[in-house]
């Protein structure tokens, strides 16, 4: 029936009160004492366990087994007598079986007290939730052995409250997780984890700063992810000081005949909006000549303050109908000429239309190349959008991505804006890119004597920071050594915090953490 049965004598099985009852006894053969280890099989007494056991057919399962207290015959053994214990069956003070305790603890650590507890119920072990977390708890973590690949990262626990995660590099598995990120902590566990060759981190002095302390002797590397993260945000920094360059990215727009005036525009009031805005406007300006203050026409008209003021600003009705705001620029609008062009020589196809652009380099889904052409099937003009000058933060995106996976409109609008401003520092992103694709430290020093140079005070800020952690900079260039796993077990970390709700506690994150990296291990 089980195979954890197959080391006792089965005498009974029947249902019974929704579950399944199984009777019984050991066999008779010799067992060693707990204390000693000597073996006995002089029976003192017996008396009866009552387990639960893994639920079959969807009821839950009671074993009633029948065990011997035998006596210690040892002369040099303290005990008198004890109870057998039946290997993969009995467990000390233990009233579940092997199979179903290990059910138990592995639903608390892949679901947490309220999930655990819920999926147990559909199994049949009635649990609550803070005995799941009991269970879970009281599971011994892995023995930690001293990496000779230490990553160190931290991760945000709440607010501005931060805990510190170690992964061992070779085996990808975290092994230490505490709360706090400060150098003292870090160098207490190296002291008693000596062995420790290389150490991955970010750029933060204090990781820095205690690994200098607790491993002297180990290669210290500034992840390249970091590097060029941190980059990146001195760039947007350039860029929000230059913003009053950035409109120089937007086209000129192309010259058209003066408006028309409104007072000159042959408007009718022929929808209900235009009729209600200009008998308010009527009714405002009669009473607007009185001399009677805006809150008192207010009053007496029953319109708000502001809507009386806007109306009695305004020279003509018109001006207080809203209008329909222009289409703001998308992806697809440097294809829009190209999509014309080709509906005229007749192609009409929206997907052979779409698979031309994306061989030009458009990276957009076909339904939007399918809404762009469906004002040219009914005879009317693509409509034209309006162009926003960039934000700090894409120009740069636009600046620090490959220059062959940077979109038409990215490329043509960073030319026109290189053109007038920031050149400078898009040759220094391009010059740092292309020392991690070598892989190669060299230019390193005189690379950042042209951003002491470059009179950006950002670049300047950047080049004083990485000659302070120059020689781990050096390693993330050319080393194959990164926080890549790092980065990874925090993704995994937040998911389990986030799954709990954000009310778990570092003890019982810890023990979920790294118990699940190893059982995904074990399992997949």
């Amino acid at each position: 029936m089980s195979p954890h049965l197959d080391v006792v004598r089965v005498e009974r099985v029947w249902a019974a009160g929704g579950a399944v009852r199984i009777a019984a006894r050991t066999r008779e053969l010799r067992a060693a004492c707990p204390d000693c280890g000597h073996g006995s099989a002089r029976v003192h007494s017996r008396y009866s366990r009552t387990l639960a056991d893994v639920a079959v057919g969807g009821r839950p399962v009671l074993i009633g087994l029948s065990v011997r207290r035998l006596f210690c015959d040892s002369p040099n053994c303290g005990r008198r007598t004890f109870a057998e214990q039946v290997e993969g069956l009995t467990v000390r003070y233990q009233r579940r079986s092997p199979p179903l305790q290990q059910l138990v603890e592995m639903a608390g650590v892949l679901l947490a007290g309220r999930g655990g507890a819920r999926l147990l119920h559909i199994l049949k072990v009635p649990l609550s939730r803070t005995s799941v977390l009991l269970h879970l708890m009281r599971m011994p973590l892995p023995p930690v052995a001293t990496p000779r690949v230490l990553g160190v990262d931290d991760f945000a626990l709440y607010a501005d409250v931060y805990g510190t995660l170690l992964v061992d590099a070779d085996t990808r598995l975290p092994i230490a997780l505490w709360a706090g990120r400060d150098a003292e902590q870090l160098a207490a566990w190296l002291h008693t984890h000596v062995g420790v060759e290389v150490a991955c981190r970010d750029g933060s002095l204090t990781y820095r700063q205690g690994i200098t302390d607790g491993a002297p002797a180990a290669v210290q590397v500034s992840d390249r992810f970091h590097l060029w993260q941190g980059l990146s945000k001195w760039v947007s920094d350039i860029a929000a000081a230059h913003r009053a360059c950035l409109p120089a990215a937007v086209p000129e727009p192309e010259p058209a005949t003066a408006p028309t005036p409104l007072t000159d525009r042959p408007e009718a009031a022929d929808t209900p909006a235009r009729r209600h805005a200009q008998r308010l406007f009527e009714a405002v300006h009669v009473v607007s000549g009185s001399g009677r203050s805006l809150s008192a026409i207010a009053r007496e008209l029953g319109l708000n303050r502001r809507t009386v003021a806007k109306y009695a600003r305004a020279a003509t009705w018109q001006e207080c109908v809203r209008r329909t705001p222009p289409r703001r620029s998308t992806s697809l609008d440097p294809y829009l000429e190209y999509l014309h062009r080709r509906w005229e020589e007749g192609e009409h196809t929206a997907t052979v239309l779409h698979q031309e652009i994306v061989a030009k380099g458009y990276l957009g889904h076909y339904q939007r190349v399918k809404m762009a052409i469906a004002p040219l099937r009914l005879g009317l003009p693509v409509d034209t959008p309006r162009e926003r000058p960039p934000s700090p933060r894409q120009v740069a995106r636009w600046i620090t991505t490959t220059p062959t996976r940077r979109g038409l409109h990215a490329t043509e609008a960073l030319r026109r804006l290189l053109e007038h401003c920031l050149e400078r520092a898009h040759a220094l992103v391009r010059q740092f890119a292309a020392m991690l694709d070598a892989r190669d430290a060299a230019p390193l020093p005189d690379w950042l004597d042209q951003l002491e140079a470059s009179r950006l005070p950002a670049m300047a800020g950047l080049a004083r920071a990485l000659r302070e952690d120059q020689r781990a900079v050096e390693q993330g260039i050319t080393t194959v050594f990164n926080s890549g796993v790092n980065e990874g077990r925090i993704t995994d970390l937040k998911l389990q915090k986030r799954i709990m709700a954000g009310r778990a506690g570092v003890p019982l994150l810890r023990q979920r953490v790294i118990l699940m990296a190893h059982l995904r291990r074990r399992y997949l």
